[in-house]
C-alpha cells in the first residue's frame, strides 16, 4: 500500500491534477464598476484589447486519490481577436484566437483569487510539469495545434442577458457551446464578461485520468473571461 501511494504522489507532481464539484468562481472585481451599455457603438470593426482582457480556467481534482493531487487555476493574458458590430445584436459577431503557449498554470495571486479550493501555492516544478502534460500531444496538442479559436454564430438577448451560440476549435477538434454574458462599456471601451461551467468531454477533450481513475481530472471545469474593445 505504501509502494502505490508513493507512486500516485511522485505521478501527481509530473501531471496535470484536476476537484470536488466546481463552485461559482469570479474574478476580483474592479475598484468602479464598468458603466451599463446604453447602445452599441457605431457599426464596424474593433479588435480586442490584449493587455486588458482575460481567460480563466479553474480544473479540479476527482477519485479516490483526489487528494493527493491539486485543484488547478489556469490563466491567459493575450487574447486577440476582433468584434464585428453591427446595426444589432443579432447582427454583430466576434472572433477570438488564445494562444496556448500564454497559459500560465497556478500563480500565487490566482490561487488567492480562486477562494478555499486553491490553498497554498505550488512548487515550480509541480507547476511546470502540469503545464508541459496540459500542452502536450495527449491533451492540447500545442504543437500541432498552438491555439484555441473562438467564432460566434449568433448573439442574442439584452446588454445585461446575452447569449452566444460558439464555434470553439481545440486541439483539432470543433465544438458547438452556448455562452452567457454581459456587455458593459461607455463611449471608451466595451467590456464582455461571463462565467460559465464547461465540459471537457464537450470539447473532445479526455480528461487526465491515472491509476484505473483512482485520480482523475474533472470533466467540469469553471470558466471565467473578461473581453476589453477599445472604441
Amino acid at each position: 500500500m505504501f509502494i502505490r501511494i508513493a507512486v500516485a504522489v511522485l505521478v501527481v507532481s509530473l501531471s496535470a491534477c484536476g476537484a470536488p464539484r466546481p463552485r461559482p468562481y469570479a474574478l476580483q472585481p474592479p475598484v468602479e464598476p464598468a458603466p451599463a451599455l446604453q447602445s452599441l457603438p457605431p457599426p464596424g470593426a474593433y479588435q480586442i484589447d490584449s493587455n486588458n482582457s482575460e481567460l480563466r480556467i479553474l480544473v479540479y481534482r476527482a477519485g479516490p486519490l483526489a487528494n493527493l493531487g491539486h485543484n488547478h487555476v489556469i490563466v491567459s493574458r493575450a487574447v486577440t481577436g476582433s468584434v464585428q458590430v453591427g446595426s444589432s445584436i443579432s447582427a454583430s459577431s466576434f472572433s477570438i484566437q488564445v494562444p496556448l503557449e500564454s497559459f500560465v498554470v497556478d500563480e500565487p495571486e490566482a490561487r488567492r483569487a480562486a477562494g478555499s479550493d486553491f490553498p497554498g501555492d505550488i512548487p515550480e516544478d509541480a507547476k511546470s510539469a502540469t503545464r508541459r502534460n496540459m500542452l502536450s500531444a495527449t491533451m492540447l496538442n500545442a504543437a500541432e495545434f498552438p491555439e484555441i479559436t473562438v467564432k460566434s454564430v449568433t448573439l442574442s438577448g439584452a446588454f445585461d442577458t446575452l447569449s452566444a451560440d460558439l464555434i470553439i476549435s481545440v486541439a483539432g477538434r470543433e465544438a458547438t457551446i452556448s455562452a452567457p454574458f454581459t456587455l458593459q462599456g461607455d463611449a471608451h471601451a466595451l467590456t464582455a464578461a461571463g462565467s460559465m461551467e464547461l465540459r471537457q468531454t464537450a470539447l473532445g477533450l479526455t480528461p487526465y485520468s491515472l491509476l484505473h481513475g483512482a485520480l482523475q481530472v474533472q470533466d467540469a471545469m469553471q470558466l471565467k473571461f473578461s473581453i476589453v474593445v477599445p472604441l
